[in-house]
């Protein structure tokens, strides 16, 4: 099984890109893992909102084909870090060859992609940065993989 980890945008808080870094070659050295940045939108503000969600939906897709869709929102399932393990093992179970995150820009996700996600993830009810979101998934992520190949983390 794979895992993908797309978003729109690079990381722009200092750190954040070496924290990045850090979890994807933690997560590559268990199991195969692409991380998909594809462009933001220039030139349009907020009020754009419906045409810029439209835009990084399609960049998006370009990096989705059969996968197991994960869209993160705010509505969506919470799961402990033993529960993520186990979704894992389930789709690994099921045969899945790839599992693909999906984290939205500043202003989510489009609906359609929401409405193509196989599983929609919360990852609290609390809101964060989408560049802090996008750490804390590859946090979790790694935790999970950790669990699912029988490695202790620190609790």
């Amino acid at each position: 099984m794979q895992i993908k980890l797309l978003w729109p945008g690079r990381a722009k808080l200092p750190g954040v890109a070496d924290l990045q870094a850090h979890y994807l070659k933690r997560l590559g050295d268990l199991i195969p893992v692409r991380l998909i940045e594809t462009p933001t939108v220039k030139g349009l503000d907020e009020k754009a909102g419906e045409k810029i969600l439209e835009i990084e939906a399609a960049g998006l897709e370009k990096g989705i084909k059969d996968d197991y869709i994960v869209c993160l929102f705010d509505q969506g399932r919470e799961m402990s870090s033993a529960e993520l393990a186990r979704f894992f093992e389930g789709r690994a179970a099921a045969g899945t060859r790839s599992v693909a995150f999906l984290v939205g820009g500043f202003l989510g996700l489009a609906p359609r992609l929401l409405d193509r996600a196989d599983l929609r993830l919360s990852l609290s009810r609390m809101t964060y940065s989408h560049e802090l979101c996008r750490l804390v998934l590859m946090e979790q992520v790694y935790r999970a993989v950790s669990l699912m190949k029988g490695r202790p983390y620190a609790k």
